[in-house]
């Protein structure tokens, strides 16, 4: 259990504390001299059963809010503290405000100081704390009222704090924790600690630090002030790191996690819940975790945005994030992520906003999930990130909602549907512009189909459709099943003594003709059926070569790939023992049927192409 403090400074939150757990939370002694607090503070309460509660006192005034903001990530509970004598101030609405808009923990409220005044006064006070709570949206509060010098109301307090609940969390998250404070530690080293967000963490876990952007080993750990092996989302954590960690390079809002992310986000789309009016590029300070950045609003409707991050930060689906004005004097919002990535264009269409207001409703990780497979496939490493699962747990939850796995990659079965209608549909366009050739290679059809979209998935999807017989593939070439050669009596006889001519050379139609004896017409015809049986292929138009002498050429350049090289036109002559327009003309086919591409006068092989 985690309760956090919240109120106006010098409303007796420090002393609340001490009151209950024996402990002065203020650790700086500029704090004690000063008698007010500065930075987060914490104390520790044991209980009958074991378990301990831990408090984080943050500091109350408006020049500190910074460090309140990075003090009340993954609490289960806010004690708002308010004295009697002022009531309601500044920082009592700002501070209950943030907490709502960062997700609205439970609330208790203990009303200070209460000694000094009237009772008239205390129950004005408690009114007056009731109805802006209201207003905010907690309907019932438990309030208490205190004095830490006669000792009223801390026992009933205390009773009331001891009977409340953890929220749940989920344990099969992956681990994450925003790193509030670190400091070395004579003869352990480097110790970092935070509330845990998510997921769970023992000694001698490897963890990702992105301060430092490297792997770092847990060598030692405490939850709740205690030594343990094992700490767990819901804890304040102490985690002594060894793996080359610098206390110089770790900061506050860094983080702690399961695995290396791909990378921080510059641009993201939230939804918004606004408790002040926000502009078109108005500039914000932007608070994360425990960390603060500035950047910029792009309001796309009235609960919808694009922030455009002055430096990027490591968000994960439905982070929360609160909004100031940029001289830092007002909380103006909270916002909620939706997407992580946002698109170039189309950010302000009816369709795209109103599936934004879809995403926004959903309530749970199956809708999600088919509300984002809707736009576009995602890769699993991005959904496990997006929500903060491992893949196997991801399948796992989520084994009700309806989905493909192809390559890497989740997609809905309708969205392969539409892709393998698509990927025919351009085959058959193709048959109807080129009947002379034998079909087309895999990865042109893909960069036909979808030059754009990721290129392991649509190969994937290519090769079901060879599985399933929709497509078929001879020597290579990817056909439809009833584009299929079909010689006559004549077209057959002249293939018979046509076909062994290919053994060693290409052949134009013509000199083909004159050797059959033949007209050209008909030796054209012939040769464009005999190409559809993948037999010969058209390097030009109307010069055909054999698929093994092709299949020859390809291992040449595979060969020097291998070796690190590209092949020039100079290079496959002195190779071929041919001329060097015909060494061009069989390169620049297998820079057209997408075998290799051109580099100034080198032909490079594709990555992972291969001419079958």
């Amino acid at each position: 259990m985690i309760i956090a403090t919240a109120g106006h400074v010098d409303h007796g939150k420090t002393s609340l504390i001490q009151a209950i757990t024996g402990m002065n939370a203020d650790r700086l002694p500029e704090e004690k001299s000063r008698g007010m607090s500065i930075d987060l503070g914490y104390a520790w309460w044991p209980q009958a059963d074991g378990q301990i509660t831990g408090f984080i006192d943050v500091p109350g005034h408006e020049k500190f809010l910074n460090n309140m903001l990075c003090g009340i990530g993954g609490i289960d509970h806010a004690l708002l503290v308010v004295a009697a004598d002022d009531g309601v101030m500044p920082q009592t609405q700002e501070h209950l405000a943030i907490l709502q808009l960062s997700g609205q923990p439970a609330l208790t409220v203990a009303v200070t100081k209460c000694d000094g005044v009237e009772p008239a006064r205390q129950d004005a006070v408690a009114q007056q704390i009731r109805q802006l709570a209201r207003q905010l949206g907690w309907e019932n509060i438990a309030l208490f009222t205190t004095s830490t010098l006669t000792g009223t109301g801390i026992a009933e307090l205390s009773d009331h704090l001891r009977q409340l609940s953890a929220r749940q969390h989920q344990q099969e998250q992956l681990f994450r924790l925003a790193i509030d404070r670190v400091f070395s530690v004579k003869g352990a080293g480097v110790v970092v600690t935070g509330t845990a967000l998510s997921g769970e963490v023992r000694i001698g876990d490897s963890l990702w630090l992105t301060g430092m952007n490297k792997p770092v080993r847990v060598r030692n750990l405490h939850a709740q002030n205690q030594p343990t092996e094992f700490a767990r989302a819901g804890q304040r954590i102490a985690l002594n790191l060894s793996g080359g960690v610098e206390k110089e390079g770790v900061s506050r809002g860094d983080w702690l996690l399961t695995a290396a992310p791909e990378q921080p986000y510059e641009r993201v789309i939230v939804s918004l819940q606004s408790h002040q009016p926000l502009h078109q590029g108005q500039p914000l300070h932007i608070h994360h975790g425990a960390r603060h950045i500035t950047g910029r609003i792009s309001l796309l409707d009235d609960r919808l945005a694009e922030l455009l991050l002055d430096s990027p930060l490591w968000l994960a689906g439905n982070d929360r994030l609160i909004l100031r004005d940029i001289s830092a004097r007002q909380t103006l919002a909270g916002a909620k992520v939706l997407l992580l990535t946002s698109p170039k264009r189309g950010k302000r269409q009816p369709a795209f906003l109103n599936w934004l207001h879809q995403l926004e409703a959903a309530t749970n990780s199956a809708d999600r999930l088919e509300l984002l497979l809707q736009r576009h496939p995602w890769h699993m490493e991005e959904l496990n990130w997006f929500f903060q699962r491992s893949g196997s747990a991801l399948i796992a939850t989520l084994n009700d909602a309806k989905f493909i796995q192809a390559a890497g990659y989740l997609l809905l079965p309708q969205t392969a549907l539409d892709w393998q209608s698509a990927l025919l549909s351009t085959l058959e366009n193709y048959h109807q512009q080129h009947s002379d050739r034998p079909g087309i290679g895999r990865d042109r059809l893909r960069r036909m189909a979808f030059p754009t979209q990721p290129a392991e998935l649509v190969l994937a999807i290519i090769d079901r459709l060879i599985e399933q017989q929709k497509l078929i593939n001879n020597h290579g070439w990817l056909h439809l099943p009833d584009f299929k050669i079909s010689f006559d009596d004549r077209e057959a006889a002249i293939w018979q003594q046509a076909a062994p001519l290919f053994a060693a050379e290409a052949w134009w139609v013509r000199d083909l003709a004159n050797k059959v004896g033949c007209s050209e017409e008909l030796m054209r015809q012939t040769l464009r059926k005999a190409s559809q049986s993948g037999a010969i292929t058209a390097i030009v138009n109307d010069r055909y070569y054999s698929h093994e002498q092709l299949a020859r050429f390809a291992a040449i350049i595979c060969d020097r790939a291998g070796d690190g090289e590209g092949t020039s036109a100079g290079d496959f002559r002195d190779r071929l023992g041919v001329g060097r327009k015909l060494a061009v003309q069989i390169l620049e086919f297998f820079d057209n049927c997408g075998f290799t591409r051109r580099k100034g006068n080198e032909h490079l092989l594709r990555d992972g192409q291969m001419f079958r």
